[in-house]
């Protein structure tokens, strides 16, 4: 099908609503405020890396374990929402990565994997959140990875390359967005960063309250500007923060979310606020079933403060969505697959911090039983023993994205497969349909099957931009 065929095809971009691609680059574009009755806040979330099994067994763990339905999925159950399935290619692959998804849906147009907002002939296509921030609302963006990756920044720069992080946080602050928060000390701290620049200094000149621990999010001033960084990298798994206290100074992602409508909310233009479960897309590159379903699970919290919020304004936008698959992982046919998926429930930790622990001097005994405690599963000695050989030289290292330790983590999913009924494709992104969820007004532009990019023409509609 070609691209005219498609968009003839879809239901709202059509008349005055067709966009010329020309009108989306930098400099030449005209925006209005928002016209009276649309959508006053956008709040987008994304779920990164979020294969449908995620979902289905995220809902699943609730269900079984936690005795009640996910939120997600509640809102299908209940007809709140509308919902559509959607094509995450990018423009050179038919598997996206992170930064050209984001770039589809803050852009409006697909480019290259790995570059934000860069079109194939260098065209700088403009971020919706500074279209939103020159029509008058407050913009920001939360994730629980590095605040400056790949998911936030296509919703507010252009930049030849999504790994260009130190310039990035850069960005955000000549672009004046409201609130900022995730990970990332190291694009901030001036010891950290390579030209030793205070970032956080700079923040502070322009009148951004520098947030750092999760007891910092009861003390924020209103109305102003806010960065909250909360360590270095990512912010930890949510298994892992709930059972080391060590971990508890972080923030949720859905003390996060709350943390920014209430600082946004007053505005009398309205906000846009982008909300990202990061570590998803993380836990699936490492075949990580525990880290996958509980930061699935802390997204799913967060889905329950928007569309708390929403329901209670009645002029919020509440678009739920991933930007690609990943690893594809779901429950395999057996006679025990119920018992073993809820076996999940006595994990303690991530794969991350278990295996971490795991030393070249452990015997055979000490890693069964490590792993007896952190995942109630009993090894066999040849199971052990082929887990200690990663640790002892004698097993190739394996290597993966985020895998910087070299652990052996598809050997130990290899394993945990076998007791949980849990199986993967790959440890890598796939190119399948993703579910979007839409809320609130504008939900009825939402068409059954679309492309990532008509995600932002939904947002400039119902949020009444004229461009």
């Amino acid at each position: 099908m070609d691209r005219r065929t498609f968009l003839k095809g879809s239901a709202f971009i059509t008349g005055a609503f067709a966009l010329n691609p020309a009108d989306l680059l930098a400099g030449n574009s005209k925006i209005t405020s928002p016209d009276p009755g649309k959508a006053k806040n956008i709040i987008f979330m994304v779920s990164d890396g979020m294969s449908m099994g995620t979902l289905t067994m995220a809902d699943l763990y609730s269900r079984n374990i936690l005795g009640r339905t996910s939120h997600w999925m509640n809102l299908y159950h209940t007809g709140q929402v509308s919902r559509a399935l959607m094509d995450t290619a990018s423009a050179s692959s038919i598997v996206t990565d992170s930064a050209a998804a984001s770039s589809a849906f803050g852009g409006g147009t697909r480019v290259k994997n790995g570059v934000l907002n860069v079109g194939v002939n260098g065209e700088r296509y403009v971020p919706i959140w500074q279209k939103f921030k020159k029509a008058g609302k407050k913009a920001g963006c939360v994730t629980t990875v590095t605040v400056t990756h790949a998911t936030p920044a296509g919703f507010c720069v252009n930049s030849d390359s999504r790994n260009a992080e130190p310039e990035i946080a850069e960005m955000y602050l000549q672009l004046g967005l409201d609130v900022m928060m995730g990970g990332g000390d190291e694009f901030f701290n001036p010891d950290k960063r390579a030209d030793r620049k205070d970032m956080y200094e700079a923040y502070r000149q322009k009148g951004y309250q520098i947030l750092k621990t999760k007891n910092d999010l009861k003390n924020i001033r209103k109305p102003g500007k806010m960065l909250g960084v909360f360590g270095t990298g990512a912010l930890p798994y949510a298994i892992d923060r709930t059972n080391l206290s060590d971990l508890q100074h972080s923030p949720t992602l859905a003390d996060m979310a709350k943390t920014a409508i209430d600082l946004m909310k007053d505005h009398p233009r309205g906000f846009v606020l982008q909300i990202e479960g990061g570590k998803v897309d993380w836990a699936a590159h490492a075949n990580d079933v525990a880290a996958l379903l509980h930061d699935q699970l802390a997204f799913d919290e967060a889905v329950k403060v928007a569309i708390d919020f929403a329901e209670k304004d009645q002029e919020t936008l509440v678009i739920i969505t991933t930007d690609h698959g990943n690893a594809n992982p779901g429950t395999i046919y057996g006679t025990d697959a119920a018992s073993g998926f809820n076996s999940i429930s006595g994990y303690k930790y991530s794969n991350e911090y278990i295996l971490n622990a795991i030393k070249s001097d452990f015997n055979l005994q000490q890693i069964k039983d490590w792993i007896y405690e952190t995942n109630q599963i009993r090894l066999t000695d040849e199971e052990g023993r082929h887990l200690l050989n990663f640790y002892k030289g004698l097993e190739k290292q394996e290597s993966g994205l985020y895998n910087y330790k070299k652990l052996p983590y598809k050997a130990y999913s290899d394993i945990q497969q076998q007791h949980n009924h849990v199986g993967w494709i790959s440890m890598d992104h796939s190119g399948d349909y993703v579910e979007v969820a839409a809320y609130g007004p504008g939900r009825e532009f939402l068409s059954p099957f679309i492309k990532n990019t008509e995600l932002h023409q939904l947002m400039i509609k119902a949020g009444g931009l004229v461009i």
